[in-house]
This record gives C-alpha cells, structure tokens and sequence, in this order.
C-alpha cells in the first residue's frame, strides 16, 4: 500500500494513494463505519499492526469510490505531514554508495558508519526550509528511508527486511562547513527541518528488492543526482542486522541509507553549488514518490 500522513484541522490523518486519488480514510469511516481500521499511520507499527494493515487493504478495496469524491482527495490540495511524527530513533548512513565515497576521496568503510538525528528535523512534502544563518555550505542528499515495522535486536541480516514496515525517500539535509568542524557530525546534520521525508510511505510488500531502485536529485530543474540504490556499500539487510546488534530498534525507527554522487561538497571547490534562498529541491526514488522542497531566508 502507499500510505500517508496529512494535516487536517489540526489532525494528524491517515492517507491512502489509490488510481482516482488520496482516500481520506476517517471520512470513509464516518460514511461506511468499520470497526479494526485505524486512522493513523503510526497506529499500524503497533503490536497489532500487521492485522490493521490487512483490515485496511480489504477495507480500502471494497470502497465505491466512483461516487464518493468527498471520500477523494487530490495530492495537489493535500496538506501533507511527516509520515512518522515521533519516532524514537532516527539513525543515518554515511558514505554508503561506492561513488559518493569516490567522489569526497574517502576510503570505502569497512563497518556502517553511524550518524543521529532528532524529531526537530522532520519535515514534509512541500514545506518551506530555512536556510541556517549559521552555514552557507546547506547541501543536499536523496536517500532512502527504511521504517522499522517490528521490535528488533539481534537479527541476522537473511531476516533483517522482514522487519521492515516500508520505504519513502528522505532529504538528509547538511551543513557541510558545521559537519566538518569538528570530528562528529551532528551540528551539520540536526539543524531544524533538515529531514523531509515522504510524502509517501510504501508498504515493504510492494518493494521486493530495495537494492534496485533509482533515486535522483533535482534542484531548480537541474539533475545534481541520478544513480541507483544497487551502489549502496553495505544493503538494507546489513545495516539493518548491524544497527541491531548494537541497540534495540523500534517500529517507527527511520533508518536513512546513505546518499549517491552528485552532492556539492563532491564537486571541485569552485564549481561547488550549496542550496540558497529561493531554491527548490526535489528527491524522487523510483517507485516511492517525488519530495519537493523550497527553501527561504530564516527569519
């Protein structure tokens, strides 16, 4: 399935993507009750969450929707949320695709190496991004984002993507000049609303094989990125089965993969472009959805 979430009168709601539109699954229920249906998407990470997700995909299927457009909603007028609104852990890659490594002249590592952010940088689809006064070197990095489904500790990697909930694409936006002050990374990385994510969750179900998609990266119309999760050093399942070994990861839990070529800290220093006011971003992975967007001046 591909899900969302949306701002409705001050709600976080669930979102269903279908052929004729968005289902507004509370305003479905209220005109064709159900009982076992939830209502948010972080409602289907808890212990139950395997049955609501079944409950929901039948629900959704015997929808007559043909005749019910107060049940639709267009993806234009969508007021679209950050898909997980609290997760407990937000846990990045770096330097996980052979040719970002090539290009920065870094060494392939040889264990995952392990970044945090915080809930103070989910943002979503659409949102306006300030640019910190504190930087002047604000980059950009599509990346996929894996949602942890199940409780997991000490997994083996042939079992790792059976603990996956689903995939969306993710901005790991960065401060390169705060990133390289110092030798940990988190001041360049944690800035507020430095993670768009979504607008989409897809259910891991659809995704068979994560190390296949293409992901890309356009900024004012321009392609800065184009490559292939095929790239990535260590798979979904490794870091996966390594993060578990380490700490204990939740449902909610959004791992973020690590970004191809194309970044400007990759470029030669006079030709590096880093992201201004008045730029608008795009990150689409293939088969996950395109996430747009602009960036301001702070206040």
């Amino acid at each position: 399935m591909k899900l969302c979430t949306y701002q409705l009168n001050g709600e976080r709601v669930l979102g269903v993507a279908v052929e004729e539109g968005i289902v507004n699954v509370k305003a479905a229920l209220e005109n064709q009750p159900q009982e076992g249906i939830p209502t948010r998407l972080e409602e289907l990470l808890s212990s139950d969450g395997g049955n609501l997700l079944e409950n929901l995909k039948q629900y959704i299927s015997k929808l007559s929707l043909s005749n019910q457009s107060q049940l639709l909603l267009n993806e234009e007028d969508v007021n679209f949320g950050a898909p997980i609104g609290n997760p407990e852990k937000i846990i990045c890659v770096g330097l996980n695709y052979q040719r970002h490594a090539d290009e920065t002249g870094s060494p392939y590592p040889e264990v995952p190496i392990l970044f945090n952010k915080f809930n103070n940088t989910l943002t979503s689809h659409r949102s306006e991004i300030e640019v910190p006064k504190v930087t002047d070197q604000m980059d950009y990095e599509v990346e996929l984002a894996v949602i942890v489904g199940k409780e997991m500790k000490d997994v083996p990697e042939d079992q790792a993507l059976d603990y996956v909930f689903g995939y969306s694409t993710a901005n790991d936006l960065s401060a390169r000049d705060l990133q390289i002050r110092t030798p940990q990374w988190l001041l360049g990385k944690t800035c507020d609303d430095f993670s768009p994510i979504g607008p989409y969750v897809v259910t891991s179900d659809k995704i068979k094989d994560p190390q296949t998609l293409d992901l890309k990266t356009t900024v004012n119309g321009e392609v800065r990125q184009d490559s292939n999760t095929s790239d990535m050093i260590f798979s979904c399942k490794s870091i996966l089965s390594y993060i578990s070994r380490h700490m204990t990861l939740k449902p909610g839990d959004i791992i973020l993969t690590g970004t191809p070529e194309g970044v400007a800290l990759g470029m030669p220093e006079d030709k590096r472009e880093f992201l201004k006011p008045g730029d608008e971003v795009t990150v689409e992975i293939e088969k996950l959805g395109s996430l747009t967007n602009r960036f301001i001046e702070a206040k």
